[in-house]
């Protein structure tokens, strides 16, 4: 029972803060207003594959976590990416800083990158599970500096 509680915490908690940020974005959001890059996908497109990642993410971690494989280094890591995640549409769409969110966006992708190392050494499918957000966060700092680049 105490398993099944740590997968639906661990599976909610990434898709209520990502909720919760798309509620506070939505009223500064100007995607369909901005110059983009060719492949930018519509941007009812990124709800719903925000959402597959985060219970990809959710999964991962609850599989380390459930193993008795969640030391501080894994914990430090996933929590801390998370929060630059869901820093950078505020970054982007609720300040505009363009050029900073080309930043962090890349800044994201190599705490991804590592998180994915981390959690290698740790399990191997918690890392795979992981790698749907890597290919996307890369479309996505392919979009963002592309969007600064055609807006600036």
């Amino acid at each position: 029972m105490k398993n099944k509680w740590v997968w639906i915490k661990n599976i909610l908690f990434p898709i209520v803060l990502g909720g919760i940020v798309g509620l506070i974005i939505s009223k500064f959001m100007d995607y369909n207003q901005l110059l983009k890059p060719p492949f930018a996908p519509p941007g009812a497109v990124f709800g719903i594959v925000w959402s597959i990642i985060y219970i990809l993410m959710g999964i991962s971690y609850s599989i380390l976590q459930t193993n008795d494989l969640t030391d501080n280094k894994v914990k430090n890591i996933y929590y801390l990416q998370l929060v630059i995640n869901l820093l950078w549409p505020i970054i982007f769409f609720v300040f505009k800083w363009r050029l900073f969110a080309c930043f962090w966006i890349i800044a994201l992708l190599l705490l991804i990158i590592y998180m994915i190392s981390i959690f290698y050494e740790k399990n191997k499918l918690a890392a795979y599970l992981q790698i749907p957000y890597l290919i996307w966060t890369v479309f996505a700092t392919y979009l963002t500096i592309g969007v600064y680049w055609l807006n600036a």
